[in-house]
């Protein structure tokens, strides 16, 4: 088999939430914990063929989570969770992939962008990994008291997860073996193995707390507040030979006029996120007579909202956009659209949904004098404690 892999490490016996059953194997919304781990890699187009690596002990619980999905049978860890990559890296050998992705079990909301930005980073690396830059002040502190303060300029929370090309991790696990690195991209680096950074989310957080079990909870669903808005735009043709939508170029016989880059479907997303947390509209963000938003890309508005939304604990359950106009035809770009905004939301594309319809010839749209886009978006926003 070529192609690409991903091992989910589940090995571990979850010692620090305490009670019977190995945290992975805990129900969260209604299924084990590690299932949303295995159906977010069992399901990526990118992704070839999943294994987990789990204790020997658990495997009456591996099945039962793992009922259903068609994955490849599971391997045995060992004592600490480098033994437990390298004997999954060591059962992948038979199958010759030309990729492997390492995530923990214990990271269930790894959304599908994440994974199709670790994988396409391996286009061009020997290794990547997803991640998040520090943005707290960081103390290094001993006996209660803070000893220093440490520059977080250049520092990175790392999370999984981690792409590699087999051959190379491979070989630098066998060579590691003893060593008690914390992540394979340590492994990697010991080996002398450029690491590739990529962008990750904030929900793709590890669960080693019953803190962090509650959050995760509140994520799927088991208490917080669901809120709803809509977002609407126009702009007219102009002169130009394409016009931007969902952050595509789609070339047609005229342009959209606009202060920036007159991205009508980004913009009807961006008011209805905003809408969501009462941030306003996207006038009162990037004021349209201030020229630093001239020809300026809409990701950026839409970005804006994105983290405005994260701010407040919450999280983007979907997003519907429907585009109107008679020309340029949206069907054939439908799902590079979906695509790309999952892309800059950093959501799954299943959660992104884009439609197109005429107006029958009526009105401003039916005579070819513009477009216009609707939006609706859904959020989670957490329950206070």
């Amino acid at each position: 088999m070529s192609g690409c892999i991903a091992l989910v490490v589940a090995g571990g016996r979850g010692t620090r939430m305490g009670g019977a059953t190995p945290k992975q194997y805990r129900p969260l919304g209604g299924r084990a914990l590690i299932r949303h781990s295995l159906e977010a890699f069992a399901r990526h187009p990118g992704v070839d063929a999943v294994r987990a690596v789990i204790h020997p002990d658990d495997r009456p619980l591996y099945d039962a989570a793992a009922h259903g999905l068609e994955l490849l049978a599971p391997c045995h860890g060992g004592k600490e969770r480098q033994d437990s990559v390298r004997l999954g890296l060591e059962s992948l050998a038979a199958l010759a992939p030309e990729r492997v992705l390492i995530h923990d079990a214990a990271r269930p909301f790894v959304d599908a962008a994440t994974i199709a930005r670790v994988i396409a980073a391996l286009d061009d690396a020997p290794a990547a990994i997803a991640a998040l830059p520090v943005a707290d002040t960081l103390k290094r502190g001993s006996a209660g008291r803070v000893q220093a303060t440490v520059e977080r300029e250049g520092l990175w929370r790392a999370q999984t997860p981690q792409g590699f090309h087999y051959l190379a991790i491979l070989a630098a696990h066998r060579a590691a073996a003893g060593a008690a690195l914390t992540d394979d991209a340590a492994v990697a680096e010991r080996a002398g193995i450029t690491v590739q950074l990529v962008p990750a989310s904030e929900e793709n957080f590890k669960v080693t707390s019953e803190d962090d079990f509650r959050r995760a909870e509140r994520l799927v669903g088991g208490s917080g507040e669901q809120r709803v808005a809509t977002g609407f735009d126009v702009h007219r043709f102009g002169p130009g030979d394409k016009v931007m939508l969902c952050g595509l170029a789609v070339p047609h016989s005229h342009g959209l006029v606009g202060h920036s880059d007159a991205d009508v479907g980004l913009h009807a997303l961006t008011d209805a996120l905003l809408g969501t947390v009462g941030a306003g509209d996207i006038g009162s963000h990037f004021p349209p007579g201030d020229p630093q938003w001239k020809a300026a890309p809409s990701e950026r508005f839409l970005r804006h909202a994105a983290a405005l939304v994260a701010a407040r604990g919450a999280t983007i359950v979907n997003v519907d956009l429907t585009i109107i106009c008679e020309r340029p035809k949206v069907g054939p770009h439908r799902n590079a659209m979906a695509a790309r905004v999952a892309d800059i939301l950093g959501i799954a594309v299943e959660r992104v949904s884009v439609k197109a319809t005429t107006t029958d010839g009526l009105g401003f749209t039916g005579r070819g004098e513009g477009i216009s886009a609707q939006a609706v978006a859904t959020i989670r926003l957490p329950t206070a404690l």
